[in-house]
C-alpha cells in the first residue's frame, strides 16, 4: 500500500471515530426534534466514513476522548449548538485537501465511495446551517455591536478620568452612568434598525443591544473600586475588555466564518486610539483649565 494513503488512512480513522461518538453524543442529549434529526443523520456519516477508510487502516485502534467529548458538550450548553458545530467544522478544509491527495491511490471498486465521501465532507457546512438555525445567532450581530462600542466608549471614558479625576471611585461611577445612558441609546438604535427588514424580534435586539452594552460598562468600571491608583485601574479595564473583546469576536468569527485577528485587531486598534485620544484631551483640560475633580 502507498505509505502516504496508509498514514492519511490512520489519520482518518481515528478522525472520523471522533466525529461520529461527537455527534452521536450530542444527538443524545438534544431536545430539538430537528437538531437531534440532524446530528443522527450526521453521526450516521462519520460513521459510514470511518468503515471506509477502516479497510484501508484495519490495525489502527480508535477510542473515546471523553476529556474532548465532555469539552464539545460543555461548549453546546454555553454557546449553542451553532458555535459547537461550526467549531467542528472548522478542520474540514485540511480533511478534504488530505482526502485528495491520496485520491489517486484509492482502488477502483472504491471510487464511487470515495467521491461521495469527498462530497459529504465539502457539503457539511451547508447542511448544517440549512438544518439547524437557532435563534440566539439571529441575535449575535447586536450582542457583539454592543459590547464591541462599549469596550471602546467607556475604556476612553476611563482613560479620560486619568487627566481629570484624582478618585478611582468617581472614574468608576463616570464609567458606569455613562454607560447607563449609552445603553439606552444604543438599544434604541437596534430597535429602530431590527424594526427595517430584521427576521428576528425588535424588542429582544434592543435588549440583547442594551444589555450587553451594560454588563460591559460594569465590568470595566469594576476595577475603578478595587484599587485607588488610576493607572492600574485603567490597565486592568483595558485587559478585560481585551479579553470580552476576543471571546465574542472569536465567536462571531466562528460563526461568520471570517478572520479572528484581522477583525480582533480592528477593535482593539479602536480602543487603544480611542483610549490615547482621550487620555491626551482629560489631561489638557488639567493642565491648561485646571479643571480637577476628587
Amino acid at each position: 500500500m502507498d505509505p502516504d494513503l496508509a498514514k492519511v488512512a490512520a489519520m482518518s480513522v481515528r478522525d472520523e471515530y471522533t466525529d461520529y461518538s461527537t455527534y452521536l453524543a450530542l444527538s443524545r442529549r438534544e431536545r430539538n426534534p430537528s437538531f437531534k434529526k440532524a446530528l443522527e443523520e450526521l453521526a450516521q456519516e462519520e460513521r459510514d466514513h470511518y468503515e471506509f477508510w477502516k479497510k484501508y487502516a484495519p490495525d489502527t485502534r480508535v477510542s473515546t476522548n471523553r476529556l474532548s467529548l465532555f469539552f464539545v458538550l460543555v461548549l453546546r450548553i454555553i454557546l449553542g449548538l451553532t458555535f459547537t458545530m461550526k467549531f467542528l467544522e472548522r478542520h474540514e478544509e485540511d480533511v478534504i485537501s488530505r482526502y485528495k491527495q491520496v485520491a489517486g491511490s484509492i482502488l477502483t471498486e472504491d471510487r464511487t465511495r470515495f467521491d461521495a465521501m469527498v462530497n459529504d465532507e465539502e457539503h457539511h457546512e451547508n447542511y448544517l446551517m440549512g438544518e439547524v438555525k437557532e435563534g440566539r445567532v439571529k441575535y449575535m450581530s447586536f450582542i457583539v455591536l454592543g459590547l464591541a462600542d462599549a469596550v471602546v466608549e467607556i475604556s476612553g471614558i476611563h482613560a479620560a478620568s486619568l487627566g481629570i479625576f484624582n478618585l478611582t471611585e468617581i472614574a468608576g461611577v463616570n464609567g458606569i452612568v455613562a454607560g447607563m445612558a449609552a445603553s439606552i441609546a444604543m438599544a434604541s438604535a437596534a430597535y429602530a434598525q431590527a424594526k427595517q427588514g430584521f427576521e428576528g424580534s425588535a424588542k429582544w435586539s434592543a435588549i440583547y443591544t442594551g444589555v450587553s452594552y451594560m454588563l460591559t460598562a460594569v465590568l470595566l468600571a469594576l476595577p475603578y473600586f478595587l484599587t485607588r491608583v488610576m493607572v492600574l485601574a485603567l490597565g486592568t479595564s483595558l485587559i478585560i475588555g481585551g479579553i470580552l473583546v476576543a471571546m465574542m469576536t472569536y465567536y462571531d468569527t466562528v460563526i461568520s466564518n471570517r478572520e479572528f485577528k484581522r477583525q480582533f485587531g480592528e477593535i482593539a486598534g479602536l480602543i487603544l486610539a480611542a483610549s490615547l485620544s482621550l487620555y491626551i484631551i482629560g489631561y489638557v483640560i488639567r493642565q491648561r483649565l485646571g479643571i480637577v475633580i476628587g
